[in-house]
C-alpha cells in the first residue's frame, strides 16, 4: 500500500496496536522486520499509520508476535477494511482534522459514554445551541465556518437515529443545564430536546446535581467510546487546541474509573429527567 499524506486517528490506532503487540513480544523494529521479512523502516511507518496494512497482514503480525486473543485480532483486522467514502469526508477541506476523527470514532463505536460539566453534549445539541457555542470560539470563526461546524455537529447525531443506533449515555452536570445559552427560548428548546432523547431505549441521561459537590474528575469533559473489544476503546478529550485521543492501557483504565465516579454521583434516570423538567418549568 502507498504511504499516506496524513493518517486519521483510526489509522494511527491500528499502527499503535501493532506496536503494542510487538513491544509485548519483546521485539525491536529490526527484529520484527527480520521475523516478518519487512525492513525496520517499514515496520516503523506501519506503526505510525503512514502505511496501511491488509487484514491478512494484521493477522500475520499478531500471530507472529505471539498474540492468541482471537476476538482482539479479529476486531483489529476489521479496522483495516475499506469502508469507502464516509459522510464526514465532505468536510475534509473546511474543518480541522480532529473534528473528522471524532466523527469517525463515534461512527465505529459500539457504545458511547460522555460526561459534560459546562456544555450540553454535542450529540444532543440543537442547531441554535450549537451555533451559539461555535460563535464563542477563539479565534473567532467566520459565519461560513460557524455554519460548517454546526451542520457537521448535527450530522454526527445521525448515529442516534440509525436503524441500529449506538448505545449512548450522557452524564450532564446541573450547571450545564442551567446555563442560558441564547436566553430562555433557546435553553427551553435544548432541555426539552434532551428530555425527548432520554425516552429512547438506547439513550440514558444522568444528571449530576449541585448537591453532589466535588468528585473525582469534576473538571473533566470526557467522551469514552467503546470498541468491539475493550482493548480498542478510545477516550476523547476536548482541549483549546482541538481533540485529544487516548488509548494507552493505563489511560483507558483511569477513564473507566472516572466514568464510574461520574455515574455514581449522578441521579438515577427518572430523577434526572425530573430535574431537567424542573429547570424547564422554572424558565
Amino acid at each position: 500500500m502507498p504511504p499516506r499524506s496524513a493518517a486519521t486517528v483510526r489509522q494511527q490506532r491500528i499502527g499503535a496496536e501493532l506496536r503494542k503487540l510487538r513491544e509485548r513480544a519483546g521485539l525491536t523494529a529490526r527484529e520484527a522486520g527480520e521475523l516478518l521479512s519487512v525492513n525496520a523502516a517499514r515496520i516503523s511507518s506501519i506503526e505510525a499509520g503512514r502505511f496501511g496494512v491488509s487484514i491478512d497482514r494484521v493477522r500475520m503480525f499478531a500471530h507472529s508476535y505471539g498474540c492468541s486473543n482471537e476476538p482482539y485480532i479479529e476486531a483489529l483486522s476489521a479496522m483495516t477494511a475499506s469502508r469507502g467514502r464516509n459522510w464526514w469526508e465532505e468536510y475534509r477541506e473546511s474543518l480541522p482534522s480532529g473534528l473528522l476523527d471524532l466523527s469517525e470514532l463515534e461512527h465505529h463505536a459500539t457504545t458511547i459514554r460522555t460526561a459534560q460539566i459546562a456544555h450540553i453534549p454535542g450529540l444532543f445539541q440543537t442547531v441554535d445551541y450549537a451555533r451559539l457555542v461555535f460563535r464563542q470560539s477563539i479565534p473567532k470563526l467566520s459565519p461560513p465556518e460557524v455554519e460548517y461546524r454546526v451542520t457537521h455537529r448535527i450530522k454526527r447525531q445521525g448515529i442516534l437515529f440509525a436503524d441500529s443506533p449506538t448505545s449512548y449515555t450522557a452524564i450532564i452536570h446541573e450547571a450545564a443545564l442551567r446555563m442560558r445559552f441564547g436566553g430562555r427560548d433557546v435553553t427551553r428548546e435544548q432541555l426539552e430536546h434532551i428530555v425527548e432523547m432520554s425516552d429512547r431505549d438506547h439513550v440514558t441521561v444522568l444528571v449530576i446535581p449541585y448537591e453532589a459537590g466535588i468528585f473525582p474528575g469534576a473538571g473533566q469533559t470526557v467522551l469514552y467510546a467503546e470498541g468491539p473489544v475493550p482493548q480498542l476503546d478510545t477516550v476523547q478529550l476536548d482541549a483549546e487546541h482541538g481533540s485529544v485521543f487516548l488509548h494507552a492501557d493505563f489511560q483507558l483504565e483511569n477513564y473507566r474509573t472516572f466514568m464510574s465516579h461520574f455515574e455514581a454521583v449522578a441521579l438515577k434516570e427518572a430523577a434526572s429527567r425530573d430535574l431537567i423538567r424542573e429547570i424547564i418549568n422554572a424558565l
